[in-house]
């Protein structure tokens, strides 16, 4: 007899975008839904979102779920449900969205931090399946990780362990929007390099990408440096081949304190592929501790954007 699948919802909090997903227990993704985030308007209105979101996928689907698992940024306290300090949604200090979402809908709710959920969806159901340890590195708005060791994922002592885009790689680098300066989100980040690429751009008269955006420097994306990338041009191979060095530095430093040596990388930005992922390899094994050298494993995310989705169904499922 088989057995029959179970549901979860999930829902992943990003500074842009609110991904909700319905998900089987076998990490089939059944209905999903985008919703936008609309961070500026604090966590009310963020709040109402994801409620809008949540109801609008119940309505439409009767599959019977078990709970709902949230993927949020920053830091969570786990078993309160509480979300302490998320860097990119203002205002988001020791707010309560367990308690929340649990006297609204009744369900068992999971509260992770978003790039943890990512790193148990790969662990589930994507290209972490077969690693006892591993290290999630996820690139979009910010930089998040998430840390496998031993096929349970490590959250520190206060649940904040894996801020791997808060690891500074220059002391006297950039302001980070975490109080910081120099830490690898204020380089790789999609608003921090759309900033850089921005204020460059004027000293490369000659870029595919000026075309691309058609001289308005508020066009510049992520995707148009990949497209800048794919049509030869030096300067947008230049910007890759940096972000590589940067985050294998930071990478290296990870490796050398966790003595992990897999990498698994997933999120937007990871869409500039082969080109990011050489750079990141090459700088890491010329980093790294020689003993670690030969182990060293970058490889992408297999869920690419369902990662969040269903690594916040995932919590519903297991218990790590």
């Amino acid at each position: 007899m088989t057995k029959s699948e179970k549901y979860a919802l999930g829902v992943d909090i990003g500074g842009t975008n609110i991904k909700i997903g319905i998900v089987s227990d076998s990490g089939k993704l059944i209905k999903s839904l985008s919703v936008k985030t609309q961070a500026e308007g604090g966590p009310k209105k963020v709040i109402s979102n994801i409620c809008k979101g949540i109801d609008e996928i119940l309505e439409k689907n009767k599959l019977k779920i078990q709970g709902i698992g949230v993927g949020c940024p920053g830091v969570v306290q786990i078993k309160k449900g509480i979300v302490e300090n998320a860097p990119n949604l203002p205002g988001w200090k020791n707010v309560k969205l367990g308690p929340i979402l649990k006297n609204r809908y009744g369900y068992k709710i999971h509260i992770e931090n978003d790039a943890n959920a990512a790193a148990i969806g790969e662990l589930i159901f994507g290209a972490g399946k077969k690693f006892d340890s591993f290290v999630m590195v996820t690139l979009g708005t910010g930089v998040g990780g998430g840390i496998v060791f031993n096929k349970k994922i490590f959250r520190g002592e206060y649940g904040a362990a894996g801020e791997i885009g808060h690891i500074s790689i220059d002391i006297n680098g950039p302001k980070c929007n975490c109080g910081s300066t120099g830490c690898i989100e204020a380089y790789v980040g999609n608003s921090y390099l759309r900033e850089i690429v921005r204020g460059e751009l004027p000293d490369h008269p000659d870029s595919k990408i000026w075309e691309l955006i058609e001289n308005d420097l508020s066009k510049v994306s992520p995707k148009i440096i990949q497209l800048a990338a794919e049509k030869k041009d030096a300067y947008a191979k230049f910007v890759i081949e940096r972000m590589g060095k940067q985050l294998g530095a930071a990478m290296a430093s990870l490796s050398n304190l966790l003595d992990i040596s897999t990498f698994i990388i997933g999120g937007g930005v990871a869409g500039f592929g082969k080109p990011l992922f050489d750079s990141i390899r090459k700088t890491i094994a010329a980093r790294v501790l020689l003993p670690l050298r030969q182990r060293v494993l970058v490889i992408p995310a297999k869920l690419k954007n369902e990662a969040g989705i269903k690594g916040a169904s995932s919590l519903v499922f297991y218990n790590n």
